[in-house]
């Protein structure tokens, strides 16, 4: 077999780690409206049962790159796989709220080790020509599983309306909310079976000593008279930093990192404080409080994922062309624009319960206890839905929410959808990639592990309590106030941007420390 036809194999095998990684932390979107009212949840509760999982994938993170040192990437790597394996079953078969976060949590971890040691391996296996192409499948793959979520969501939603016998024999319509989570159980296994095939990385294999079986495996993968040059270079690599003395975590606050420093966290916190993972986690949520109903909601959340992954490949193809910093104030406008428009459409929304358009809704519901609405003109989401927990009641107001917002709202959803679209291709093409980009570039050799690390664990934090307060957020400030905040931080970050962001395209690593770390 070619021998880059062969790495080409090995990476998408290993990368199919960041599908399991998109899938896993997007699924729980569609989960979301069928928990809530099963379990009696709170909305800081419903937002543990999304945020759980990201609170675990950081301390992973943290841990799983030194103990792929000792046991290595492939064998962490199948541990992520059993971990996701575990995760998907006991999250289908959860009794209770408490059980669910749990088995989400234990998904975090095989979340977090695959992020940080998927494209670790796939860089450490590659040949030098094809590495940036070879790793870039692992952040394409996880667009793909944030895509893949969204589609099977809604088709085991459709499939268990349809009143087929054989969806009705597997409870597709009973039980289809632990159908969404147990689902990932199948990647998982041919995951885990697919990284039997795969071999040990060179690397680690020469960290341990172990030179025999790492030039053997770098020779059905590389040139011949390229495979001496390389293990040398890794050999010398390994002696040099064993030489290194250890950097301590206050040398990142030294005078001459300030300004990288504050770049980095600003844009470690911008990312996530703009609202993107509101997006991909509670998708349907959105859209169904446009008056859509949850079938369209769902439909919509696909077309979410499509635009993710279009515009990411985009953002691939012109992250050298144009540079960092252009695609990052385009796409940070964009999102600023799309989330007043968000604002705008949601706050010029009325909503009106007649007995006109209450004929359709459904015949569970008591219209006896919704009489003090009907007629009555409420301004604001918040209002109405209040109405409508003091009319039914805290559990069914949640389990018929959307039905009453898509009988009494007056607005145009379209809108809504444009926003939603407009502000992912806006993050796609700039703050979603470009910001990881902006990480290997800006922090000198000797500490950008660790800075690394230190933005991205702040990038993580912001990211759980974004998920954590999102509904709550909805419930209390509403629809239009929520987006507001989240297009008010996207004007700040674009000032900052304008302002504090250097351009690093076309410039050496050894450029950049000279021109930002001031001595």
């Amino acid at each position: 077999m070619d021998k880059k036809k062969s790495i080409t194999g090995i990476a998408l095998t290993v990368a199919l780690g960041g599908l399991l990684m998109g899938f896993d932390a997007s699924v729980i979107s569609g989960v979301i409206k069928f928990i809530e009212a099963e379990f009696e949840l709170t909305k800081i509760e419903l937002g543990w049962a999304v945020s759980s999982l990201t609170l675990t994938a950081t301390l992973a993170m943290m841990v799983s790159g030194p103990l792929s040192d000792r046991y290595g990437r492939r064998t962490m790597l199948r541990i992520a796989a059993v971990l996701y394996a575990i995760s998907a079953i006991f999250s289908a078969l959860a009794p209770n709220f408490i059980a669910l976060v749990i088995a989400r949590m234990v998904g975090g971890l095989g979340v977090g080790a695959s992020l940080i040691l998927a494209p670790m391996y796939i860089a450490e296996i590659s040949p030098a020509k094809i590495r940036g192409r070879m790793v870039s499948f692992n952040q394409l793959n996880i667009v793909i599983g944030i895509s893949l979520a969204f589609f099977t969501n809604y088709l085991i939603l459709v499939f268990g309306q349809s009143g087929a016998p054989w969806a009705k024999a597997l409870g597709l319509d009973i039980y289809n909310w632990r159908w969404m989570l147990g689902l990932e159980t199948l990647p998982a296994v041919i995951y885990f079976t697919g990284l039997f095939f795969v071999p040990r990385s060179p690397r680690w294999l020469l960290m341990k000593g172990n030179t025999e079986d790492a030039i053997s495996i770098m020779r059905k993968y590389n040139d011949p008279q390229q495979v001496e040059a390389d293990i040398q270079a890794i050999e010398l690599s390994i002696k040099s930093e064993e030489k290194k003395e250890k950097v301590r975590f206050g040398d990142l606050f030294k005078p001459a990192l300030t300004l990288v420093l504050t770049i980095g966290i600003v844009i470690a916190i911008l990312q996530q404080i703009t609202g993107i993972n509101s997006v991909f986690f509670y998708a349907p949520m959105i859209f169904e409080q446009s008056g859509i109903g949850t079938d369209a909601s769902f439909v919509q959340a696909i077309l979410v994922g499509i635009t993710n992954l279009v515009f990411t490949i985009l953002a691939i193809a012109f992250i050298d062309r144009f540079g960092r910093k252009p695609l990052l104030i385009y796409g940070v406008t964009g999102i600023a624009i799309c989330m007043f428009l968000l604002a705008y459409g949601f706050n010029s929304a009325t909503y009106k319960l007649t007995e006109e358009n209450m004929t359709g809704i459904s015949a569970d519901i008591d219209k006896d206890q919704l009489s003090s609405m009907i007629n009555v003109n409420y301004d604001s989401d918040v209002e109405f839905k209040q109405a409508i927990k003091e009319s039914l009641g805290t559990v069914k107001a949640a389990e018929y929410e959307s039905e009453l917002i898509k009988a009494g709202i007056n607005m145009n959803p379209t809108l809504i959808l444009f926003g939603i679209l407009g502000f992912v291709a806006s993050f796609a093409i700039s703050l979603g990639p470009v910001m990881w980009v902006l990480f290997s570039e800006l922090f000198p050799n000797r500490v950008r592990g660790l800075a690394i690390s230190f933005v991205g664990l702040i990038n993580s934090a912001v990211s759980f309590l974004v998920q954590l307060v999102f509904p709550w957020e909805l419930d209390n400030l509403g629809n239009a106030t929520t987006f507001l905040i989240y297009g008010l931080f996207a004007v700040a970050g674009l000032a900052f941007i304008v302002k504090m962001i250097p351009e690093t395209k076309n410039k050496t690593l050894e450029q950049l420390e000279k021109e930002l770390i001031k001595n």
